[in-house]
Parts: C-alpha cells; sequence; structure tokens
C-alpha cells in the first residue's frame, strides 16, 4: 500500500474543497491544524478513470473510501468505511494537528492496483450540513431562523479561530523570550568565567615569580 501525505491549513477558512488523484487502495493522508471542541465536516465523491472515454466516469461502483482521522498522540477520532460517496464528521478534542488518512478501498473479488481514481473532497471547519438539519428542524423552526443560527455558528468558529492563534502566537512569544533571556546569561556567565581565570592566572604568575625571586 502506497501513501502519500500533503498539508493544508483552515486557519479562518470554514470550507476548503479541491480533488486529488491516486491508485486504488492507495492511501493520502492530510495533516490539519484545528483548534480544540471543533465540528470538522467532509464530503467526498470518487470517480474512476475509464480507458474507453478518456475521461473519469461520474459515479465509481464497487469502490469505497476508508477514512481514519488520528492526533500526533495516537489518539483514534473516526475510522470507518463508506461508500463511493458520502460524509463524514468528527470533533476535535484538544487543539493542534490532526490527521485525515483516506483509502481507496474496493468491494470487487479483482481490484486493479493500476487504476486511476479521482477523488473530490469538501472539508469544513465548525460547520453542519444545513440541507440536512433543516429537514430535522423543520417543524420546531423555519429555515430563516435556522440559518441565521447558522451565521451565528460561523461567527463564533471565526472567534474561536483566532482566540486560537492569538494564543499560538503568544506562546511563541514567551518562547521566544525565554531563549534570548537564557542567551543572555548564558553570555554573562561566560563572561564572568572569562574574568575569573584571567584573574586566577594572573595571581598564580605573580606568585610564581614571587617564590622564585625574579621580582
Amino acid at each position: 500500500m502506497q501513501m502519500s501525505t500533503f498539508l493544508l491549513s483552515f486557519c479562518f477558512s470554514l470550507s476548503t474543497a479541491f480533488y486529488f488523484h491516486v491508485g486504488e487502495r492507495e492511501e493520502k493522508c492530510i495533516i490539519e491544524d484545528i483548534p480544540s471542541d471543533t465540528l470538522i465536516t467532509g464530503t467526498f465523491k470518487i470517480q474512476r478513470w475509464d480507458l474507453g472515454r478518456h475521461d473519469f466516469l461520474e459515479s465509481a461502483p464497487g469502490l469505497g473510501l476508508f477514512v481514519t482521522v488520528t492526533t500526533y498522540s495516537d489518539e483514534v477520532l473516526l475510522s470507518k468505511l463508506y461508500g463511493p460517496q458520502g460524509t463524514f464528521y468528527f470533533t476535535s478534542h484538544s487543539p493542534g494537528e490532526h490527521i485525515i488518512c483516506l483509502e481507496s478501498n474496493s468491494t470487487r473479488l479483482v481490484s486493479f492496483g493500476g487504476s486511476k481514481l479521482r477523488i473530490h473532497l469538501d472539508i469544513r471547519v465548525g460547520e453542519h450540513d444545513l440541507d440536512a438539519a433543516i429537514a430535522q428542524a423543520k417543524d420546531k423552526v423555519n429555515e430563516v431562523s435556522f440559518k441565521l443560527e447558522h451565521l451565528i455558528e460561523q461567527i463564533e468558529q471565526v472567534v474561536k479561530e483566532q482566540n486560537y492563534q492569538r494564543d499560538r502566537e503568544e506562546n511563541f512569544r514567551m518562547t521566544s523570550e525565554d531563549i534570548n533571556s537564557n542567551v543572555l546569561w548564558w553570555a554573562f556567565a561566560q563572561t564572568l568565567i572569562f574574568i575569573s581565570v584571567g584573574i586566577f592566572q594572573m595571581k598564580y604568575l605573580k606568585d610564581f615569580f614571587i617564590s622564585k625571586k625574579l621580582v
């Protein structure tokens, strides 16, 4: 099984849509820096390359997508097999980098490892599926009020993202100040050592010359 990794950043961006090409049963991983207590929604669709048409087919029957989400502390947030298209969800428990791995999984008896696939992926940070949520909440609230709540949720997510970045900048600043302070004290300590060694050598030489009656 082949695996490759690429890095995406969603800082101050609530939605990112893109596609990439993989071989059948090849794994690709995304490293994403996410604040804590943040809902991530991923919508995907797999297309298979057709040699006769020289184009990608709209659907990929017999194919599935295995989605795994882990943290750098090896905490598994999601591990599930989906069909050729679908939506996955997970919520971050702590801030930091999360690893989202996608691997195509054939349900056919015979798999051609060299098959070329195109995977469309739309990742949304801190958003819920409006259509599904509206359908569930139709008897309780109207669509306008629900979209207003959705907008408020997006604003809260932006504030959370800003606070997270502010905390990271503050931690980086404090670390830099500590390093600069340590470097300054070390330079001061080296200077004192050099002066002490010089004074000791001068005193030793003076005592040596006196003992030999050279001065």
